[in-house]
């Protein structure tokens, strides 16, 4: 599966993307990313209790946002891909 990160996440993995192995969903596949990445992805990508997806992330499989398909239970699979960018503003 390919992971491909953007903006502020570029920084934080050192990579524009990476080749994963697909967890279940999307909620083990951030879990791994905590994993790999250490505390500063999970600051960005999870709620402060750890419990949930921050709301400063926004993630896409095969370029549909996770909102509208089954949110952290999004099922993977290993031809997917995954984006992950964080919430923008600007003018």
């Amino acid at each position: 599966m390919t992971v491909k990160f953007f903006a502020t996440y570029r920084g934080i993995t050192k990579c524009s993307q990476a080749d994963l192995p697909a967890g279940r969903d999307i909620w083990a596949l951030l879990n791994y990313l905590g994993e790999r990445y250490g505390d500063q992805i999970r600051k960005e990508l999870f709620t402060p209790d750890g419990n949930g997806i921050g709301n400063d992330a926004i993630i896409l499989v095969n370029g549909r946002n996770i909102l509208y398909l089954n949110g952290k239970d999004t099922a993977l699979a290993e031809t997917d891909s995954v984006s992950i960018f964080p919430l923008v503003a600007g003018g």
